[in-house]
């Protein structure tokens, strides 16, 4: 668990405010590869379900990962010494968006249900 958390981890979480608007199919192939990542690596059948084992590890899933770095992100903006940074806060920080993407300010509520 310590190699996945030192060395796997950080990489797919490095830029997560950037690809966190990314499609939903983009995010299911990042969880499908955590999850097969975990199972190569501890050697778990494919009749475990993956709630069990992000549960049992003690993890969280992609969207969770995102949602909280997300809040964390929008935490720091909110009592950074920067004025300008206060302005890239709240909802109505960035008016427009593509396509159907959510953007950065509003990415802890995308996968709150």
């Amino acid at each position: 668990m310590l190699v996945y958390k030192t060395t796997i981890k950080p990489i797919w979480t490095y830029g997560i405010q950037l690809w966190g608007t990314a499609s939903n199919s983009n995010i299911d192939i990042l969880e499908r590869f955590q999850t097969k990542a975990l199972r190569t690596m501890f050697g778990i059948p494919h009749c475990i379900s993956n709630r069990y084992i992000y549960f049992d590890f003690g993890l969280k899933t992609v969207r969770q990962e995102i949602t909280q770095h997300s809040l964390k992100y929008q935490e720091k903006l909110t009592v950074h010494v920067n004025k300008l940074a206060h302005a890239l806060s709240g909802e109505d920080a960035l008016q427009y968006t593509r396509l159907k993407r959510s953007d950065i300010p509003s990415l802890h509520k995308r996968f709150t249900t």
